[in-house]
């Protein structure tokens, strides 16, 4: 995480809305095989507990059970011109919001790995309205339970949280919204956005 402390971001409610939004993220893992990641969709089962599943086959899933596992969710993002900023002597930069989750993870059972997928599509779903919900009820009888047995579910305990929220906090407001005027110019209205709604 960035080192200076005027992007850490403090609001543990806050973060965990964000990673709920957002919903996917990276899983890193060191193994005998070397380091690896994983791209995987989440959910939080409570306030420190997250929970995804892998492909029995990802090179990861074999080494997990029991392991220190980071989850790392990323937002957006954009660079940021000096010219931007409408003042002498600056550089170029990148804004960015990053949200690391660090714990040990571990294996769930049958019926947490159910409850994990229908939560999973149940929160992206209700997001489509007005389309009709997608319920597993919509799949032929048994083969929700054949295609269970390709993956493996898995919780993390979170304990410890890490993040920065780097949006141009270190410059005054003035110059922080022209910098934000330029990345919404540029196209890139996401950061435009969190520059001027700073997180706390």
């Amino acid at each position: 995480m960035h080192p200076n402390g005027a992007f850490r971001w403090e609001d543990r409610c806050a973060m965990r809305a964000f990673a709920a939004e957002i919903g996917f993220g990276m899983l890193f893992l060191t193994t005998p095989d070397g380091p690896r990641v994983a791209h995987v969709p989440c959910v939080f089962l409570d306030d420190d507990r997250i929970a995804f599943h892998l492909a029995r086959g990802n090179a990861i899933t074999k080494h997990l059970d029991g392991a220190e596992a980071l989850f790392v969710i990323n937002g957006p993002d954009g660079y940021i011109s000096p010219d931007w900023y409408c003042i002498p002597d600056q550089v170029p930069t990148w804004n960015y919001v990053a949200l690391e989750l660090q714990g040990v993870a571990r294996k769930m059972d049958e019926a947490a790995l159910i409850a994990q997928a229908d939560a999973l599509s149940a929160n992206n779903e209700e997001r489509l309205a007005p389309k009709p919900v997608w319920t597993r009820d919509k799949m032929p009888d048994g083969l929700f339970y054949k295609m269970l047995r390709g993956i493996t579910g898995f919780e993390v305990e979170i304990t410890a949280w890490r993040s920065t929220v780097k949006l141009g906090q270190n410059k005054s407001v003035e110059v922080r919204m022209a910098a934000a005027d330029g990345a919404e110019a540029a196209g890139n209205r996401a950061i435009a956005h969190l520059m001027r709604n700073v997180p706390e």
